[in-house]
């Protein structure tokens, strides 16, 4: 990719590097005014943004503790003999949510709704890139970019929906039942550290459900091929299963909730490099037929 891809104000020169750098900066103060923008709306709805949002996967009535309690009692209602209560999650929680320092319930406000800022304006920061990196792509490469932008967007907040509505309610109720000695040690959670598992939970389930996109450029710069990706499959099984080690708790069903999904997308990223490389490959074969064309013409002459 050239540096001095876009023409200056006038049209006549290209810009110089200082120029796309003067660019970039303007780019990314828009990005950083959209997060403030959302960061401020955040930090406004207080109540909503807690009691409604985050606090709301740590209680009996969230859709998702319903739904998996109801899973239990038609389950029961067709194996009695089999226990299934504890399908039933988040609906004997005995922890209570404190906060140990003078300044953190503040703190905790401000960096909360710093990262529902950035979750948000999630969209305009990639709109804002995109528009940036756009001039130096061909009309066709543009053409793809662009539904790889709206196709990331999609994806990450699909994958933040995903840990926010199956991992953080399987998390909380695993995280906070855990007892070493429940007869001397009682579960008081700090707020932070509620609200740190919760927001890291659904930022990295946004993050790696961008795996499609990651496969499309990293095609579309060769890095990889669909025959890397069917070669190396077992290896990935192996990774995608660290990975969601790594960011649910240590218990067999969420990390196999988080890693089905992760291997259906990494299916999907194989289909989209071998349409990737279809395309390398027909623009190649263009290429050549126009080059033999030349040298005909240029050999009858």
């Amino acid at each position: 990719m050239a540096i001095n891809w876009k023409k200056g104000k006038s049209g006549e020169a290209e810009m110089s590097f200082l120029e796309h750098l003067e660019e970039l900066r303007w780019h990314i103060i828009r990005s950083l005014l959209a997060i403030m923008a959302f960061m401020i709306v955040a930090f406004v709805f207080k109540r909503v943004l807690f009691d409604t949002v985050l606090l709301a996967p740590s209680k009996p009535d969230f859709i998702t503790n319903r739904l998996f309690c109801q899973l239990g009692h038609f389950l029961s209602s067709i194996w009695p003999s089999r226990n299934f209560e504890p399908l039933c999650i988040n609906t004997h929680s005995s922890f209570k949510l404190v906060s140990i320092k003078m300044s953190g319930q503040i703190t905790t406000h401000i960096i909360v709704a710093m990262v529902a800022g950035l979750i948000l304006a999630f969209p305009f920061v990639i709109r804002e890139f995109w528009a940036f990196f756009r001039p130096a792509l061909h009309s066709n490469e543009a053409k793809y970019a662009r539904g790889a932008v709206l196709a990331s967007t999609l994806l990450f907040f699909i994958g933040v929906l995903f840990g926010y509505y199956m991992l953080a309610p399987l998390s909380i109720q695993f995280l906070t039942t855990y007892q070493i000695s429940p007869e001397n040690v009682e579960n008081y959670i700090n707020i932070r550290s509620y609200i740190g598992t919760l927001t890291s939970l659904c930022l990295a389930t946004g993050l790696v459900f961008e795996l499609p996109i990651i496969a499309f450029f990293l095609t579309k710069i060769g890095i990889i091929t669909p025959k890397f990706m069917r070669k190396y499959r077992r290896h990935a099984i192996v990774v995608i299963f660290i990975i969601a080690a790594i960011i649910t708790p240590p218990d067999v069903f969420s990390q196999t909730l988080v890693a089905i999904p992760l291997l259906i997308l990494y299916e999907v990223s194989i289909f989209i490099s071998v349409g990737v490389m279809r395309s390398k490959e027909k623009k190649h074969s263009e290429f050549m037929d126009d080059e033999k064309e030349v040298k005909s013409e240029t050999a009858t002459k």
